[in-house]
């Protein structure tokens, strides 16, 4: 697949929770994700404790460096550095996108949400962001009350150059709409964890199979590949 900024690439990501993905199945559930492509893996657990959280992203950093995949730590950029992960996510009450860019350096990925304003997505790139978070695109067990978000917003946000992402109770039975309106990155809670690691490894091969399919950058390798 074709690279995006910082060598992102068009794909699944996976964000854990604390409800499915818990400390006894953290790590499987991850593994079982990465073998299906999952492109990018996002920690974020709001309940554990300072220690427990430390412990659990040094062990997802390993299996992310040794899967050659970027981990994304969610609203801590200290946590991030700590652990040496690809960078952070901040959502609005999150800090500051200067703040974290400092701390982790210019090569850092650090992602912003948007929810569903193009005004917030334009102050994102302007301070540094590097992928931009919109959404929710369908009713979320994770995020209830998030703003809705029309899948239009994934076409106007194209022309801000930054990759796209597009989040919130996304499921293989209503992705293929969110690729063809824009979407470089489908960040997956429910839809992906849940079940045995089997079950998750096939689910993530699913995702990445309709990215091949329905991604420009992904047909137009495709095309090009063709005698």
């Amino acid at each position: 697949m074709g690279a995006l900024a910082k060598g992102l690439k068009p794909g699944l990501y996976a964000i854990t929770d604390a409800r499915l993905t818990p400390d006894d199945r953290l790590v499987s559930c991850v593994e079982a994700a990465l073998r299906g492509g999952a492109v990018l893996v996002q920690y974020r657990d709001k309940s554990a404790s300072a220690r427990e959280r430390l412990r659990q992203a040094t062990e997802l950093q390993a299996v992310c460096r040794n899967a050659g995949v970027p981990l994304i730590i969610n609203d801590d950029p200290e946590l991030a550095r700590r652990v040496g992960a690809a960078g952070a996510h901040l959502g609005q009450r999150d800090g500051s996108l200067a703040e974290a860019r400092r701390l982790l350096g210019e090569d850092a990925i650090l992602g912003a949400t948007c929810h569903a304003r193009l005004d917030l997505a334009h102050q994102a790139v302007a301070q540094g962001a590097d992928y931009l978070a919109f959404g929710r695109f369908h009713r979320s067990a994770t995020k209830p009350e998030a703003p809705a978000a029309p899948r239009s917003v994934l076409t106007h946000a194209r022309h801000l150059g930054r990759p796209v992402t597009a989040i919130g109770g996304i499921t293989l039975a209503n992705a293929r709409p969110l690729i063809e309106a824009g979407a470089d990155l489908l960040a997956v809670v429910g839809g992906l964890f849940g079940g045995t690691p089997e079950q998750i490894e096939a689910t993530a091969r699913a995702f990445q199979q309709l990215f091949t399919e329905h991604h420009p950058s992904c047909l137009s390798q495709s095309t090009g590949a063709q005698p």
